[in-house]
């Protein structure tokens, strides 16, 4: 195992320095999409065993805690060398330990311990004894109870995801480090590392609330020292620390104050179903089974969500997605190990706690053992009751989406989780944006996804979507035809659900290919110090792009101060000849949505929406501004969309 680490070791080093013409030629090769150096091997699947290695730094985890919290216990990891048949004393009013668990491997202690409401902050020693001779310092802090942390999220927002790597980069100074696993850095290669960091963002802060978006959705941030792929962070190797080439924890802290006072909240990006192999808990594991390796050799997870609902499942088929591996760089965690879970659910306390974040989004939500997925829930809210987290259900049904959600109609027992990632609602928007026409297809497709409501507690809660880091941009499924693609954007603003904009989508960055749309992980342009063009700004856009840029602008805005597109209630008709129409409305305030999908314009009549329509003369169409001096019948373009806020007399 040493010669192995020796070996990568010396083959980063000569990375780092490969960044020069000399070596380059050796790196790389013609494909854009290069997924490796040039003699680099993909990672090999290898049984890890608790037997334990030499101790390059001692951790505590969680690094410090705090007073007042609601659930009094907390359990602390230490890892250090041969402690795990020590004996353990603290001595600190309020503080008392429970129970000590040894672990199989001989370099990590678990120490149950109960923080009495009386306790105060301070610093105390733990003291180890026994077998070795350790004491440390732990903190107890007090919990930060300003205003406008931990806000949760609500229909009203209007999200954006952001691919920190491809943003923007506020600090140069930090692109690459030579004591990490990799330190390339190739802005024409979409598998390698760019460059954005935290402070990219936050020098970008002025423009997402100028767009009008209120909440950011950012990918993970946390250490990702791996030799490959780490640009997009789903492989963490430490949960506790933010990656140095994006910041630091501080820097991030200073983003969600910055955020939060532009009245933007901010959403950490989480993985429970697996880690990066270089990860420090998989190089020298505690026990065998705080990973799944069942397998005699590496096996993938079928990704089969029906399993959790399937009435005929087999126990192989639902034992291959919980413990079957997403790809074999990723080890699979098994929540089933108690400590294992415990590691999980304190570290995603601690960031809440720590940075005031507002939101979780949860990676590959249904790949994990349900049961833990929902106890974390359960405790995640029980600590902060206003709280949100979205789970990525990346599934082929609605009904199969919907189980994972609280108050659905089809499972037994509680469910926690409040909202999830709509994909059923993205087929559906990318369907009727295209124009496909059938008796379930297109618009159709879209009706009957909605007419699937009833499922959820409230479906408003959803985030909903054109396009994310995982699927082609929506201007190229669109064939970069602009008008398609502006017109469902309009839909997806309008339309129920809380909805999310892929980073450069409001200026039409387009994309498609790789197995995961890695095609479309480009670079917002004039995020780099060295860009020539900044199309952040209007003169750097193009003419489609400005039109894109401004007709979000508005939309978001208009959004943004009418309740009745965020929580306000919906009534459909089921499509004719291509239009579908629907209606946002509160007490306040009503608005008609008019979508011709066909490819043929159209003066359509309103008389079948008479029960909607009744007790209004008129209108004005938001995007226009123009006047609607009657309500019998309104002209649209062929993949056109208008919106009409109707007036009374």
């Amino acid at each position: 195992m040493e010669a192995i680490r020796s070996f990568w070791g010396g083959l980063m080093c000569l990375f780092f320095f490969s960044q020069s013409p000399l070596f380059a030629q050796t790196i790389y090769d013609q494909d854009p999409m290069q997924r490796l150096p040039i003699g680099m091997q993909l990672s090999v699947y290898q049984p890890h065993l608790p037997t334990g290695g030499k101790v390059d730094k001692s951790r505590i985890c969680p690094p410090n805690w705090w007073v007042g919290m609601k659930n009094p216990n907390l359990q602390l990891m230490i890892y250090d060398q041969n402690i795990s048949q020590c004996a353990v004393k603290i001595k600190y009013p309020g503080v008392k330990v429970l129970k000590v668990h040894p672990a199989t491997n001989p370099n990590y202690l678990f120490i149950d311990l109960q923080i009495n409401p009386s306790a105060k902050p301070g610093k105390f020693t733990i003291v180890l004894s026994g077998s070795v001779e350790k004491t440390y310092t732990y903190e107890l802090q007090a919990r930060d109870r300003s205003p406008n942390r931990n806000q949760g999220l609500s229909p009203a927002d209007n999200m954006y995801l952001i691919m920190p790597d491809r943003f923007a980069n506020g600090d140069p100074a930090n692109d690459s480090f030579e004591d990490m696993s990799s330190a390339l850095l190739n802005r024409d290669k979409i598998y390698f590392r760019h460059g954005g960091d935290i402070q990219g963002i936050i020098d970008h802060l002025d423009y997402l609330q100028e767009l009008g978006i209120t909440a950011i959705w950012v990918m993970p941030l946390v250490e990702s020292d791996q030799p490959y792929e780490s640009y997009h962070g789903y492989a963490p190797t430490d949960h506790y620390t933010i990656d140095k080439r994006y910041g630091t924890n501080e820097l991030y802290k200073l983003l969600v104050d910055k955020a939060h006072a532009k009245g933007i909240k901010v959403i950490m990006d989480i993985i429970h179903n697996h880690v990066g192999d270089r990860h420090w808990t998989i190089r020298d594991i505690p026990f065998k089974d705080w990973i799944n390796q069942e397998w005699p050799t590496y096996t993938k997870s079928n990704y089969r969500d029906a399993v959790w609902i399937d009435p005929y499942v087999s126990e192989a088929d639902r034992r291959k997605l919980a413990t079957g591996w997403f790809d074999s760089h990723m080890p699979d965690l098994n929540q089933r190990n108690p400590f294992l879970a415990n590691f999980l659910l304190y570290s995603n306390l601690w960031w809440m706690e720590y940075s005031g974040q507002d939101a979780y989004r949860i990676d590959t939500y249904f790949y994990p053992e349900q049961d833990f997925m929902i106890n974390w829930g359960k405790r995640m809210l029980q600590e902060y009751p206003g709280y949100t987290f979205f789970g990525e259900t990346w599934v082929q049904s609605t009904l199969a989406q919907a189980q994972f959600t609280a108050g659905n109609r089809l499972s037994e027992g509680q469910r926690y989780l409040p909202a999830v990632t709509d994909f059923q609602l993205n087929y559906a928007l990318l369907e009727a944006g295209a124009g496909k026409q059938g008796w379930t297809d297109g618009a159709n497709r879209l009706y009957l996804t909605l007419s699937n409501d009833f499922l959820y507690q409230d479906a408003r809660r959803n985030v909903t979507f054109l396009d994310n880091h995982d699927v082609s941009r929506a201007l190229s499924v669109f064939n970069n035809d602009w008008k398609k693609f502006q017109t469902s954007l309009a839909a997806l603003l309008t339309i129920r659900g809380l909805p999310c904009l892929y980073y450069g989508t409001e200026i039409g960055i387009s994309g498609a290919g790789g197995s995961f749309g890695e095609a479309g992980r480009r670079d917002f342009i004039g995020g780099w110090r060295e860009d020539k063009i900044n199309k952040f700004t209007a003169a750097g856009r193009s003419t489609q792009e400005e039109e894109t840029y401004q007709l979000l602008h508005k939309l978001l805005h208009y959004r943004k101060s009418t309740p009745a597109l965020q929580t306000g209630k919906t009534r459909h008709f089921i499509p004719e000849d291509g239009v579908y129409v629907y209606f946002r409305y509160d007490d306040a305030k009503r608005v008609m949505v008019l979508w011709n999908t066909s490819d043929q314009s159209q003066e359509h009549a309103l008389n079948r929406y008479s029960e909607m329509i009744d007790g209004f003369t008129g209108g004005q169409d938001v995007l226009s501004g123009q006047n609607i001096s009657h309500l019998k019948s309104i002209p649209i373009d062929a993949h056109a969309l208008r919106i009409i806020e109707l007036k009374k007399p």
